[in-house]
């Protein structure tokens, strides 16, 4: 058994390029910046950044479209796709890419509350794009050791939450 499966948490690095091709397909891809911060032995605080190319394929490009902006923060579900071409040189150029089928918009509104998340997602079977939107509930925070959320009707718990 093998597992191709990556999430990531990230800002957008550019606004998204989306092409249109035939039958209504349509490709969105921007490159995403992930970051780690830690103190070296010296003491001093060091940032690294790596860069995600990221690719929507779909329905999902048409949400990124309309939604991603550069400097979006986003969690992203996909998986990762190494392609080869040949440059204009004749040269052989490989790229990594992140084929995302999950995307959820993580953005503070301009009056420092927060926005509801948009989640968007490729389904294998019939290839539409879900948007969700989740409501803020008025429930104070809890502790660890209160009692976890719950769902009554679906009997799901909060380790089934998606992130």
């Amino acid at each position: 058994m093998s597992i191709n499966k990556v999430i990531l948490v990230g800002n957008v690095g550019k606004d998204p390029v989306v092409r249109y091709f035939d039958k209504g397909v349509v490709k969105a891809s921007f490159p995403l910046a992930t970051s780690e911060t830690y103190t070296n032995q010296q003491g001093e605080t060091i940032t690294s950044t790596e860069w995600h190319n990221i690719v929507l394929w779909r329905a999902l490009a048409e949400v990124a479209e309309k939604t991603v902006k550069k400097g979006s923060q986003l969690y992203i579900v996909g998986k990762i796709k190494t392609r080869s071409y040949v440059d204009k040189d004749g040269n052989n150029k490989y790229i990594t890419e992140i084929l995302a089928d999950t995307m959820l918009v993580l953005e503070k509104k301009q009056q420092g509350t927060w926005q509801a998340p948009q989640e968007a997602r490729n389904d294998v079977t019939d290839r539409k794009a879900e948007t969700s939107e989740f409501n803020e509930p008025d429930v104070p925070y809890q502790t660890p050791g209160d009692t976890p959320f719950s769902d009554p009707v679906e009997g799901r718990n909060e380790d089934d939450l998606p992130f």
